[in-house]
């Protein structure tokens, strides 16, 4: 993976729905190019997947929570069980004072007390902290910088020799 393949992906964080002309274009590269490119990231696995970004307090799910899962053994193989429970967005086996760490949406405090319920009865967990988000201050995936997109005159970074490190 190189500097423009970086930049591509960059780009199509910030927006999945640009043009193959207009992704090969903020890079130097022709559409068929840039086309070619996001194939080969996609067929390498790179790309997973494309979808959109949504509010989540527009949809009502308004409190967002982290939750560390605490577990009497082992957790790696609770992932079956977590997935289970739509609320959770995420989940990562963590190394500290706990064993999973969880994000959750849920449209309130009695939503999110009865996920809480539902995490508990997951073979394993034997307690759990959560924390509660007020405010979000941003939120973004990695490699979403404005460092891939043109400058102000709609200069390539390429064409600025700029060496993006998304």
């Amino acid at each position: 993976m190189d500097d423009i393949d970086r930049m591509l992906i960059g780009l199509l964080q910030e927006d999945a729905t640009r043009s193959y002309v207009e992704l090969g274009k903020a890079v130097g590269l022709s559409g068929g190019a840039a086309h070619e490119r996001v194939r080969k990231l996609r067929e390498r696995g790179v790309i997973r997947r494309t979808t959109i970004e949504v509010d989540q307090a527009a949809l009502g799910r308004a409190v967002t929570a982290y939750v560390l899962v605490n577990g009497g053994a082992w957790m790696g193989g609770s992932a079956e069980a977590l997935t289970a429970i739509p609320e959770i967005e995420e989940a990562h086996v963590i190394a500290g004072p706990a064993s999973v760490l969880l994000k959750v949406r849920t449209t309130g405090t009695k939503e999110l007390q009865d996920v809480l319920r539902r995490v508990f009865g997951v073979d394993g967990v034997t307690g759990t902290q959560t924390v509660v988000v007020l405010e979000t201050f941003f939120e973004r995936t990695l490699g979403s910088s404005s460092s891939g997109s043109p400058d102000s005159a709609g200069t390539p970074p390429i064409a600025r020799g700029s060496s993006s490190n998304l």
